[in-house]
C-alpha cells in the first residue's frame, strides 16, 4: 500500500504536466480506485483515538481519475449514459443486494450484506456490512457510512471530495438515519444514534442538549442518543428568525436503538418522526 501511495502522491504533485494518455499512470490510477472499489483501502476512517483519519491519497486518486478518464458512452439495460466513470457490477459475487434503479460509481464500495434499494452511491464512498440505503437515498463521494445502518427514503448524504484533506461525512455503526434528513459538509453522526425525519445537519449547524441547553458541538451528534430537527432564534435586522439546529433529546443505553416501539414512543413525545 505505502508504494502504491507514493506513486499516487508523486502523480498529484505532477498533476498539471502529467499524460494523461500514459499507460503506467493509467494504470496506477486504477490500481488506487480498485482498492477503494474493493474496500482494501478506504479514504477515512475513525481512529483509535475516536477521531477521524482522512487518507488523502485516496482523494488523489479519485480526482486524477477524472483527469486521466475520457467521456464514454455507458449502457445499462435500456438505460444509456454518457460519464467519465463506469458503474459498478457482479454485485451477487459481492453478497450485495440491488434493487432496480439502484446504482453505484467503480470505486464506492459496499460489503457484503447491504441493499441497496433505488438510489446512489458515488466513487470513494464506503458502505459497510448489513447497511440499508432506502429508496432515493444518496450517498455522496468519499462518504463513510458504517455496518447495520439504516439510510431512510429521500436522505441526502453529501460528498466531500475537495479539498483532500478535509474529512467527508461519517456515519458510524448502528445509525438510523430518518426519511429525508441531509448531512453534508464532513458531518458526523456517532454510533447509534437516531436522527429523526428532516433533520439537517453540516459542519456549521450547533448541536444543542435540550436538558441543559447546551451546544453540544457543530456538526457532530454524539454516539447512542436520538436527535431531533429545531431550530435557534437569532435577531436580525428585519425581525427575529429561527436558524436550524439539532436538538438532542434522550441519551441511550447501549443497543436500545434496536426497540423500535420505545424510540416511535420517544420520537412522537416531541412531535417528531422517523
Amino acid at each position: 500500500m505505502s508504494d502504491l501511495q507514493s506513486r499516487i502522491e508523486g502523480l498529484w504533485a505532477e498533476r498539471d504536466t502529467i499524460d494523461i494518455d500514459d499507460a503506467d499512470v493509467i494504470a496506477t490510477v486504477h490500481e488506487a480506485i480498485d482498492r477503494l472499489d474493493t474496500g482494501t483501502a478506504r479514504v477515512a476512517e475513525v481512529g483509535a483515538d475516536g477521531g477521524v483519519v482522512v487518507h488523502q491519497w485516496c482523494k488523489y486518486a479519485v480526482l486524477l481519475l477524472f483527469k486521466i478518464s475520457k467521456m464514454a458512452t455507458v449502457e445499462n439495460g435500456p438505460f444509456e449514459y454518457a460519464d467519465k466513470i463506469p458503474l459498478k457490477h457482479d454485485y451477487m459475487a459481492r453478497g450485495v443486494r440491488v434493487v432496480p434503479g439502484a446504482q453505484a460509481r467503480w470505486g464506492s464500495y459496499q460489503a457484503p450484506g447491504v441493499v441497496m434499494m433505488p438510489s446512489y452511491i458515488n466513487i470513494g464512498a464506503h458502505v459497510d456490512e448489513n447497511t440499508m440505503v432506502d429508496t432515493w437515498a444518496t450517498v455522496g463521494s468519499c462518504a463513510q457510512i458504517g455496518r447495520n445502518v439504516h439510510l431512510s427514503g429521500g436522505v441526502g448524504i453529501g460528498g466531500v471530495l475537495e479539498p483532500a484533506q478535509a474529512a467527508p461525512v461519517i456515519i458510524e455503526d448502528e445509525c438510523y438515519i430518518g426519511s429525508r434528513c441531509i448531512v453534508a459538509e464532513g458531518a458526523r453522526v456517532g454510533e447509534g444514534t437516531v436522527l429523526g425525519a428532516g433533520a439537517i445537519l453540516t459542519r456549521s449547524i450547533p448541536v444543542i442538549d435540550v436538558e441543559t441547553g447546551d451546544e453540544i458541538s457543530r456538526g457532530e451528534i454524539p454516539s447512542w442518543c436520538v436527535a431531533v430537527a429545531g431550530t435557534r432564534p437569532r435577531t436580525f435586522t428585519g425581525g427575529e428568525f429561527g436558524l436550524p439546529a439539532v436538538l438532542v433529546i434522550k441519551r441511550l443505553t447501549e443497543g436500545e436503538r434496536h426497540d423500535k416501539s420505545a424510540l416511535n414512543d420517544i420520537l412522537r413525545d416531541h412531535g417528531a418522526a422517523t
